[in-house]
């Protein structure tokens, strides 16, 4: 029963980032690629396990979450007002593009279930995001959110089951990574949708209290029932022409499996925006709290949590009644977590090095260091691939060629290897 509640509580995380955002950028990447890009998702889903267990760990070694050690390990001079303000203002304006896509996502769901107005809808969605947020805490709304998960899970794996995909096409593309043309920002999105930057501040804040070992179990069986499901929403989205969209998903659905299908779908992508809708606010307000300085000798203000999960709300129930195109919106939204994501990864990566904090146990040992060195490396790679695409488009240039984009971001990589890693040996020998 320890081990069963323990995966319930964790499937906050999962909750986090099975949101319509995973639904569309997955379901998408299915639509394009058919399954050439479930390699993508298994990378994303154990990098998202090294970081997530790095930063519970944080917490319980050293009695700090990741706001609170970022702003005391980086008080130096001007970096002690740039660096939190930094990560903070990404992690709430990442919580809000997401929220926005949260919301959106949810409501198309319901839509498609029960036929309501999207107004309507989204201010239903808002009110109970609200209620649970303002009457809950960061211990009791994850576990609301376990029953959540466990019904999203399943309307999404049977509808994938059933459209029977070959054992050997599965195989191939977990195993195989591979980069068809026009892949790129969608692998780029795989990755944001799964290693959410908000979440690592998220799992730090809840961990408090948490035992180490139990910890560890929960955190694993619920990060990979995650993944597993993510992959059964590419799976879903083979079922479908790009361009991607969810009526358009839930009519192939309903022709290829029957009624049941769309249903399933509809209640399914409902399940998912709006356990994201309450996750998203949650990780901004325990960001804020953590990572904004306090006055000595005063009782912290409660609206320092609450003002910061409020904004994120707000700004996605304003871009739900403003009836934004979701899939778009969404789509860009994974896009902005996925460029954060390195900046987090690698602030991670020194605290966790760093014997000051962690003490000579807890440190990162060398499987460790070398599993979140390559999550790093990786998205930073494919950050670079994208802002530069982005910029030539922006400056209406002709797009550079996929091996010039290689071989610059590449040297991007190669470029921060080298202070990165001094960084770390200096905060291992307690001189950093």
């Amino acid at each position: 029963m320890k081990r069963l509640a323990q995966v319930l509580f964790w499937s906050v995380i999962s909750a986090a980032f099975i949101g319509p955002g995973t639904v569309t950028t997955a379901a998408s990447a299915g639509a394009r690629h058919g399954l050439d890009l479930l390699w993508a998702l298994v990378f994303s889903t154990l990098a998202c396990l090294v970081l997530q267990e790095a930063s519970a760990r944080l917490t319980v070694v050293s009695g700090r979450d990741l706001g609170e050690a970022i702003r005391e390990r980086f008080s130096r001079g001007a970096l002690g007002v740039v660096v939190p303000i930094f990560v903070l203002a990404a992690v709430v304006v990442g919580c809000a593009a997401y929220e926005a896509g949260n919301l959106l996502g949810g409501v198309a769901g319901a839509v498609l279930a029960t036929g309501l107005s999207k107004t309507a809808l989204t201010l239903v969605a808002g009110v109970v995001a609200f209620t649970l947020l303002w009457l809950g805490t960061t211990h009791t709304v994850p576990r609301v959110l376990g029953g959540v998960v466990a019904f999203m899970g399943v309307a999404f794996l049977l509808t994938a089951m059933r459209l029977g995909p070959e054992p050997s096409a599965l195989v191939r593309g977990s195993l195989l990574p591979r980069l068809p043309p026009g892949s790129p920002l969608l692998v780029m999105g795989l990755i944001g949708t799964t290693v959410v930057p908000y979440n690592l501040f998220l799992g730090s804040g809840i961990a408090r209290g948490q035992k180490l070992g139990e910890l560890r179990f929960g955190l694993c069986v619920a990060v990979v029932l995650g993944g597993v499901i993510s992959m059964g929403v590419l799976v879903v989205g083979t079922a479908v022409d790009p361009p991607l969209a969810f009526a358009a998903l839930g009519q192939a659905l309903r022709a290829r499996l029957g009624e049941w299908a769309e249903s399933l779908f509809a209640y399914g992508l409902l399940a998912a925006g709006l356990s994201s809708a309450i996750t998203a606010p949650l990780a901004a307000g325990v960001a804020a709290r953590s990572l904004l300085p306090r006055t000595p000798g005063r009782p912290e203000s409660p609206w320092r949590y609450r003002g910061s999960w409020l904004f994120v709300l707000l700004t996605g129930v304003g871009f739900g009644l403003a009836e934004v195109q979701p899939v778009p919106a969404i789509i860009l939204a994974q896009v902005l977590n996925g460029v954060l994501l390195p900046f987090v990864a690698a602030f991670l990566l020194l605290l966790v090095n760093d014997v000051g904090l962690m003490g000579e146990k807890g440190l990162n040992g060398p499987a460790s260091n070398l599993a979140m060195s390559l999550v790093v490396v990786v998205t930073v790679l494919l950050g670079a691939l994208n802002v530069s695409r982005a910029v030539a488009s922006a400056g209406g240039l002709a797009p550079p060629t996929e091996s010039r984009l290689l071989l610059s971001a590449a040297g991007l990589v190669l470029v921060l290897a080298w202070p990165m890693g001094r960084a770390v040996r200096a905060r291992r020998r307690g001189t950093g």
